[in-house]
């Protein structure tokens, strides 16, 4: 399995990469950095390559789930609801690939604060 880490401040998120054409753009991008941007519910980030929209894109996502938008080209990590969601529901604000999943806490994205460094890279099997 092809694995990435993200860093978020003293945090780390292991990611597991979907076998899709939005995972193989990203395991090319890295390694990265970028500044962290909040929305209520999520953390997402500027990410320096480009994927188009796959017809498997969805906003509703699982909490774990990482997200690519093609607009705006950023990686999204949903957390909880967001002003677009209904109920419990994680809803993206528009439709978004789908790459990857971590089973690490997300809870600490609750604390994050837009511009804190955001490093991604590969990770070792």
């Amino acid at each position: 399995m092809r694995k990435l880490k993200i860093t978020i401040g003293h945090h780390v998120l292991h990611v597991d990469l979907y076998d899709t054409a939005t995972a193989d753009a990203v395991l090319a991008a890295v390694p990265f950095e970028a500044r962290a941007a909040i929305w209520q519910g999520e953390v997402y980030f500027q990410a320096p390559l480009h994927a188009d929209r796959e017809d498997s894109a969805r906003d509703v996502v699982e909490p774990g789930e990482l997200a690519f938008r093609h607009e705006g080209e950023s990686m999204v990590i949903g957390y909880g609801p967001t002003p677009c969601s209904e109920g419990d529901e994680i809803r993206l604000a528009v439709p978004a690939n789908i790459w990857g999943r971590t089973a690490d806490p997300l809870a600490f994205l609750a604390e994050i604060e837009a511009g804190q460094l955001v490093r991604v890279e590969q990770a070792s099997e």
